[in-house]
């Protein structure tokens, strides 16, 4: 009976010796940090921008689209919406510079070098036709530098057909001048470039565009405006071939 007691304690030895080199190393890590504290944190929030510029990186938070190209297939696919900066208003639509999400510290470090002149993006308003008087419009409503937001639709060779929306001033809330330009009568739908006609995205789309054209069309504004009783006899008059001979022999006279 003792030689069993004493083979028990020897194997209670055994076993603890075993333990003793994982306990030394745990022990000597908790102490490594408990003394080194401040490296610990720093390598902690190390790996984490590291992270943070890793995921930025992979779905280009931060970057700068400079050119149409540049800008990632599957944004368009997933219509996104990008922040940009008004240039100028173009005879068929605008010239807008990218502004991309800022992170404090990160974007400077992953920026493109200063001095560079800034290029811009060449957006049209999808599904719309602007007539003269709808880019009078988006000029006096579209100060240069003003921040508008592009949902992507379509991308066609060096052009971007987008809904262009931006907040008025004095109101939280945010239209698409797409369909102010419509309601207005400034513009005509068009067919939606570089999406199928037959997808549900194009009649979603065409069929919103569309309700707003209505809406001119019954209120008679802008290219739907109808004259007044006044100027239709007035035109009708100028347009009789008696009154046209009798204006040639007065001039005669």
């Amino acid at each position: 009976m003792p030689e069993t007691i004493s083979d028990t304690e020897r194997q209670t030895d055994e076993a603890k010796d075993r333990n003793k080199p994982a306990h030394n190393i745990v022990s000597v890590i908790s102490q490594f940090a408990d003394d080194n504290l401040t490296f610990v944190r720093n390598i902690s929030t190390g790996l984490a921008i590291a992270g943070v510029i890793v995921i930025a990186r992979s779905i280009k938070l931060i970057t700068k689209f400079e050119a149409v190209s540049e800008i990632p297939a599957r944004f368009i696919e997933r219509n996104v919406s990008l922040r940009g900066k008004v240039k100028t208003v173009t005879e068929k639509g605008l010239e807008v510079e990218h502004v991309p999400i800022y992170l404090p510290v990160l974007s400077p470090l992953l920026s493109k070098q200063k001095g560079v002149c800034a290029s811009s993006l060449a957006v049209r308003l999808a599904g719309v036709e602007l007539t003269p008087e709808g880019r009078g419009w988006l000029e006096k409503n579209l100060a240069p530098a003003q921040i508008v937001w592009l949902k992507l639709i379509s991308r066609e060779e060096n052009i971007l057909h987008c809904l262009v929306s931006h907040s008025k001033q004095g109101s939280m809330w945010s239209s698409y001048m797409n369909e102010e330009v419509l309601r207005l009568g400034l513009a005509r739908t068009a067919p939606i470039c570089g999406v199928p006609p037959d997808s549900r995205l194009y009649w979603r789309l065409h069929k919103r565009l569309l309700k707003a054209e209505g809406k001119a069309e019954r209120k008679g504004r802008g290219l739907w405006k109808e004259d007044s009783l006044w100027e239709r006899a007035a035109k009708a008059v100028r347009d009789n071939a008696l009154f046209r001979l009798i204006k040639r022999l007065f001039k005669r006279t």
